[in-house]
C-alpha cells in the first residue's frame, strides 16, 4: 500500500473555483481502481494536510497522470497554493485495534 502526504497552504486566490476542482478531483480519484481512502485536515495556522491511500505504485501512477488532475496541478501552481509538499511512502507494516461495543 502507498500513502501520499500532501501538505499545503492556500493563497487568497483559492476561492470557489478551487473548492469545485477539489470536489471534482476527489470524485475522479475514487473512480480509479486502487484508490483506498482520502482524509484531509487543517491546522490552526492554516496549513493543510491531505492523506491519500493507494493500492500500489501502478494505481498511484494512474492518478498522477490523470489528464484532469494534471490541469488541477497546474492551476494549483499558478494560483491556488502558496506552497505544497508531497511525500510518498510505502506501508511496511500495519496494525489495527477496534473497541467492540457490547
Amino acid at each position: 500500500m502507498i500513502v501520499v502526504l500532501f501538505r499545503s497552504r492556500l493563497t487568497e486566490q483559492a476561492g470557489e473555483d478551487y473548492q469545485q476542482m477539489a470536489a471534482e478531483m476527489y470524485g475522479s480519484a475514487q473512480d480509479i481502481p486502487g484508490f483506498i481512502e482520502f482524509k484531509s485536515f487543517k491546522a490552526d495556522d492554516g496549513e493543510r494536510m491531505s492523506v491519500v491511500w493507494w493500492k500500489d505504485e501502478e494505481t498511484l501512477k494512474l492518478w498522477r497522470e490523470h489528464p484532469r488532475h494534471r490541469l488541477a496541478q497546474q492551476a494549483g501552481r499558478d494560483k491556488w497554493y502558496e506552497y505544497y509538499k508531497i511525500e510518498v511512502a510505502e506501508v511496511r507494516r500495519e496494525n489495527e485495534f477496534r473497541r467492540t461495543v457490547s
